[in-house]
């Protein structure tokens, strides 16, 4: 089973600076291939949103809103995928949450799935 674990959440002050990271592991299973990553957030009673998506080939699409202050990368060998986000604001806060499709080995047998991570609190105080 894929597990996808988020890190670098935590309480800043507007104007201030995040950088969280998501690590993908196979477990039993080897990553094959990640084809893509991507950020979400959900705030309290509000539907989960896309942020930003990377591609393999390090393509990258961003909500029209955010674009500017932040920011998606990753790093293939790593299977790990970063969300730097600048100038953030109260309206940033939220859970944000990290999405793969990710193709799986076992035993000669290919898996593909999208899997989420159990999300990682960003809150940011006026």
């Amino acid at each position: 089973q894929v597990q996808l674990v988020e890190s670098g959440g935590g309480l800043v002050q507007a104007g201030g600076s995040l950088r969280l990271s998501c690590a993908a592991s196979g477990g039993i299973s080897t990553i094959s291939r990640i084809d893509d990553m991507a950020w979400y957030r959900q705030a309290p009673g509000y539907a989960r949103e896309l942020v930003a998506t990377i591609a393999n080939d390090g393509s990258t699409k961003y909500a029209e809103s955010l674009k500017g202050r932040f920011t998606i990368s990753s790093d293939n060998a790593k299977n790990t995928v970063y969300l730097q986000m600048i100038s953030l604001t109260p309206e940033d806060t939220a859970v944000y949450y990290c999405n793969a499709d990710v193709l799986t080995i076992l035993a000669g047998t290919l898996e593909a799935g999208r899997y989420w991570g159990q999300g990682t609190q960003v809150t940011v105080s006026s």
